[in-house]
């Protein structure tokens, strides 16, 4: 009976990692430059399709299995570097644009990348294999979890501190919360808003990657499994509080955690649990958990 417990609740944990990455990177997105990313899935998406390639390639050129860790991060951490182009050739020109605009933009990015996922990888499954496997298995009262997700949670974990750090701690964390809270004035102030928006929508898709990358071992990339994590980034943003970080992680553990305990009771209320929880969220505190009230 424990055991089970700990299984649920260490599957439910270590998605919620995984989606805890993908909802920073959609918070911070939304509180500097107010766009919805609907593409922010897609991102998630190409990050484990060039994870499952990078490794590929490290293992074909005589790699250690035991290392593959190495270009799995780093190759979904390089990709993320599209959030360069992706900020400078399309987004920059509907900043001043009607919220419609933004949706509609960031939505046709997700049919763009959707159509070159399939033409660069095919539309079959792709997956490492069991790589995860060389980091062994670990007993948790009475329970068996992979190594592997534990090292995922550890570094969600890391990452989540890593930009509580970021925002509280250095100069261009205090540009991007003074840029989210009055943009006019801290571009009055000499601030150079490209600048920032730039790097911190890259900051965004490369958290989205990474976050892709990290989860490929576990699973199998597929051309569909970023409009699938959109859904949960949404839920997870509605819960914990637009534009809030501390919302994202919790959103993320609560999104995570009943997904896991609805797959394993019953799995055809994994979804509707999931909404049930927005819809009450909504009604009862229309900001989420930790959203404040716009100025």
């Amino acid at each position: 009976m424990t055991a089970n417990l700990v299984n649920i609740l260490m599957g439910g944990v270590f998605h919620a990692a995984i989606l805890f990455l993908v909802a920073a990177g959609l918070q911070v997105v939304f509180g500097v430059q107010k766009i919805f990313n609907l593409a922010c899935g897609s991102f998630y998406a190409l990050g484990a399709y060039t994870g499952v390639s990078a490794v590929g390639y490290f293992t074909a050129h005589g790699g250690p299995p035991a290392l593959f860790i190495i270009p799995l991060a780093l190759g979904g951490l390089a990709v993320g570097l599209v959030g360069v182009v992706v900020e400078r050739g399309l987004l920059r020109f509907v900043y001043d644009r009607d919220e419609t605009f933004q949706l509609l933009l960031t939505f046709a990015l997700v049919l763009m990348l959707e159509d070159l996922i399939r033409m660069t990888w095919g539309t079959a499954p792709v997956s490492t294999g069991g790589l995860y496997l060389n980091y062994g298995q670990a007993r948790i009262l009475g329970a068996t979890v992979p190594v592997y997700n534990l090292i995922v949670i550890a570094a969600s974990l890391a990452i989540a501190l890593g930009i509580g750090w970021l925002l509280s701690r250095t100069v261009f964390g205090r540009i991007i919360r003074a840029a989210a809270d009055n943009r006019e004035m801290a571009e009055a102030l000499g601030v150079d808003m490209r600048w920032v928006y730039v790097r911190v929508f890259t900051l965004g898709t490369m958290l989205g990657t990474l976050g892709g990358a990290l989860v490929i071992p576990a699973t199998a990339a597929m051309s569909e499994m970023g409009i699938e994590l959109i859904v949960e980034a949404f839920a997870v943003v509605v819960i914990g509080g637009l534009g809030s970080m501390r919302g994202a992680f919790v959103g993320a553990l609560v999104v995570g955690v009943l997904r896991s305990v609805a797959i394993s009771v019953y799995p055809e209320l994994e979804m509707l649990l999931i909404y049930l929880i927005v819809i009450a969220v909504l009604i009862w505190r229309p900001r989420g958990l930790f959203g404040t009230a716009a100025a």
